[in-house]
């Protein structure tokens, strides 16, 4: 191809997947988000890309195909990750129900915009759980009925040179040829290769490392006792224990360390609180930071967050973002089919 091929990012929130398909060749040249702080994150890291601040549902494919100047059929790669948490095993109660939550319907917002803009290939990213709900089957036997071959699976991004393990469900559908996934990686990267090597965050000028933290005493001391290296406070003993763990079923990872030759659990909104999950660091006595989440999930170490709001807004923007290696390799490989 003489250019850069085109793409659209819905739902873009800080701006992972436009992160990985700019990484992969991608010229990302529009996207929608209706968080206001997501949208300010995107456009500190993508100012040239065109943005629609609103809610999908009041964007119309024909409003963004005319303001980008793009034809039905022109457009190369329509990527979208919908809000997934009334999919998340979290809210349904381990997969064994399903929640009545009105972001549900939203994957079909992304049908509507391919029935008009005819992209060449499409990219979906979800939660697992999406794989066994009827609205998934709907989507991708329409996505068939307009011509389009279309794959998925549920991949795990430890798989895919991101140093933290996260199972996302991936589909990719093109119509002008197979679509693929891109092959593992031959090694898997650890937290010591993505935040060995980073400062102190005391020596640090970087706001997302540098900052100040308070935490109650009986916590410090807590932190202080989980054994370096991937520790767990079920060490400790229950006489060690805050009183509220003794009651806690499951959640045994609550004030848990990383270790240091493995990939992380999987950020969440949380990952700057240790009693969120096991997000301490592996050797400091305290959670990571802000920055060391970001790249655990492979942001650029320059990647920017507004931080007027409070770190654990940015957490959230962390959290639910996706891993850009991830989207790299796949879109690399659905890439390969526009030539």
């Amino acid at each position: 191809m003489s250019r850069k091929p085109r793409a659209i990012d819905l739902f873009c929130g800080a701006g992972g997947l436009t992160t990985g398909l700019v990484q992969a060749g991608f010229e990302v040249i529009g996207a929608v988000e209706n968080d206001s702080l997501a949208s300010r994150a995107y456009r500190l890291n993508h100012s040239g890309v065109a943005i629609w601040k609103k809610d999908i549902r009041h964007v119309t494919a024909k409003g963004m195909m005319r303001e980008l100047g793009l034809a039905a059929g022109e457009l190369d790669l329509l990527a979208a990750c919908p809000p997934c948490q009334g999919f998340s095993t979290m809210r349904t109660k381990n997969g064994t129900t399903w929640t009545r939550d009105s972001r549900n319907d939203l994957i079909f917002e992304v049908l509507r915009m391919v029935r008009v803009m005819r992209p060449k290939t499409v990219m979906l990213e979800n939660v697992p759980g999406l794989a066994k709900n009827q609205r998934f089957f709907a989507f991708c036997k329409t996505l068939r009925s307009l011509g389009y071959a279309v794959k998925s699976a549920v991949l795990n991004t430890m798989n895919f040179a991101v140093p933290q393990s996260r199972r996302r469900l991936v589909l990719l559908a093109s119509r002008v040829g197979s679509p693929q996934f891109a092959e593992p990686a031959k090694e898997r990267l650890t937290v010591r290769q993505a935040i060995g090597e980073l400062e102190s965050p005391t020596a640090s000028k970087d706001p997302l490392h540098n900052y100040d933290v308070v935490r109650s005493s009986k916590v410090v001391d807590l932190i202080r006792l989980i054994p370096r290296n991937g520790g767990s406070r079920t060490a400790l003993g229950r006489k060690s224990q805050l009183r509220c763990h003794k009651k806690i079923k499951g959640f045994w990872d609550v004030y848990g360390r990383m270790a240091w030759n493995k990939a992380s659990p999987t950020i969440t909104g949380g990952c700057i609180n240790p009693s969120k999950g096991r997000f301490l660091h592996p050797q400091a006595n305290r959670a990571i930071t802000l920055r060391e989440a970001a790249l655990l999930q492979t942001f650029p170490q320059e990647y920017q967050f507004p931080l007027d709001r409070g770190r654990y807004h940015v957490a959230l923007l962390i959290g639910n973002a996706l891993p850009p290696e991830f989207i790299r390799r796949h879109a690399l490989a659905l890439k390969a089919t526009l030539k």
